[in-house]
């Protein structure tokens, strides 16, 4: 009944086409004729259909290296997509998650207290409005990369530039980290591994990273310090009306070529000032990719004793400002960057300041 890993993600939004074709001409995401073996995306009972959507529900299936995506839009405003995103905007509405015995997994949630949404789709509450969904591991696992899939492009034709569901980022109001990691313990069985309370001027937060047994499930979990400066937890939870996922980052092999890729499309990255750069050899050494790419491009890098981690954020070009997306990847490091985490806090600071100007 174990969590294995996180088969897709499925977006709630306003205009589900838009949306996917942003994520296609930005980051090289493409539609597949793709129908998981789990009720519709938005479904809000037991009695909801399964398979093809129902009539005035748009539901659009990306997919990139081992990253599946699942964009929908409703036309009634009653309907609960709809609802999602005018509440929330658009944004991440469930998690699913691929176990070994999906109907197990989610008795032993509700045994220590999830409220089921949906039994027969297997979908409970989850952080806020943002739901898990139990479904069969399957070969479409955002872990693994389908059979064949490098070659996509063919001689001379474009390559995946992401390969996998990195972690996922979610934000949950003051005093409920505690209850959210006790959640992500017992009812999913997931493991504590990392904890860091970040202080940035005026500001601070609290997280803590938890992860299944197989490794390929993993939320980062942040909190507001509610004691001092309000700051940008603060300001993504008011923004978004509540708990809910704030990045999804996304793994790649050669996170420059990604990068460079992203910019000649009109993608923008949040900026790392030269100092970070400036103090890199003498707080890592050499690292894996030349310290002059990596500022060039604004990645930021960080290492642990498996090796090394090289990460960047996209600018969000939410209409809230909640929801963004990250690009990483990882050269023998396990870990998340405890310097970095630090870093985003500053990036998205100086982001606000530019914006407000």
């Amino acid at each position: 009944m174990s969590i294995q890993t996180i088969t897709h993600v499925e977006y709630h939004c306003a205009d589900a086409d838009k949306t996917a074709a942003g994520l296609c001409a930005d980051f090289g995401f493409t539609a597949e004729e793709f129908t998981p073996e789990t009720s519709t995306p938005g479904a809000s009972g037991p009695d909801e259909p399964t398979g093809q959507p129902e009539p005035g529900l748009r539901v659009v299936w990306l997919r990139q290296g081992g990253i599946r995506l699942s964009l929908a839009s409703a036309a009634d405003p009653d309907h609960p997509v709809a609802r999602f995103a005018a509440r929330h905007g658009d944004g991440v509405a469930v998690l699913a998650l691929g176990c070994t015995d999906p109907q197990a997994a989610l008795e032993r949630a509700e045994r220590h207290g999830a409220r089921v949404l949906d039994r027969a789709g297997g979908l409970v509450a989850g952080f806020g409005d943002v739901a898990l969904r139990f479904t069969a591991t399957t070969a479409t696992s955002t872990t693994a990369t389908p059979a064949g899939a490098a070659d996509e492009g063919g001689e001379g034709g474009p390559k995946d530039l992401l390969d996998a569901l990195d972690h996922v980022a979610i934000c949950v109001p003051a005093g409920e980290l505690g209850p959210a990691v006790q959640f992500c313990e017992a009812a999913l069985g997931l493991h504590r591994i990392f904890g860091e309370y970040i202080e940035v001027g005026e500001q601070a937060m609290d997280s803590s990273v938890v992860q299944s047994a197989s490794g390929d499930v993993t939320f980062t979990l942040l909190e507001p310090d509610t004691t001092r400066r309000p700051g940008q937890i603060d300001d993504f939870l008011d923004a978004n009306e509540g708990a809910g996922v704030q990045h999804l980052a996304f793994r790649t092999a050669d996170i420059a070529t990604a990068v460079r890729t992203a910019r000649g499309r009109g993608v923008e990255f949040l900026t790392t000032p030269g100092a970070y750069y400036d103090a890199l050899a003498e707080r890592l050494g050499s690292t894996a990719i030349p310290i002059e790419t990596l500022r060039e491009l604004d990645v930021l890098v960080d290492q642990d004793h498996g090796g090394q981690l090289f990460q960047i954020f996209v600018r969000s070009t939410h209409p809230r400002r909640t929801h963004f997306l990250e690009l990483i990847e990882r050269q023998g490091a396990g870990t998340f960057g405890t310097a970095n985490i630090k870093a985003l806090y500053e990036a998205v600071e100086r982001q606000k300041s530019t914006a407000a100007a």
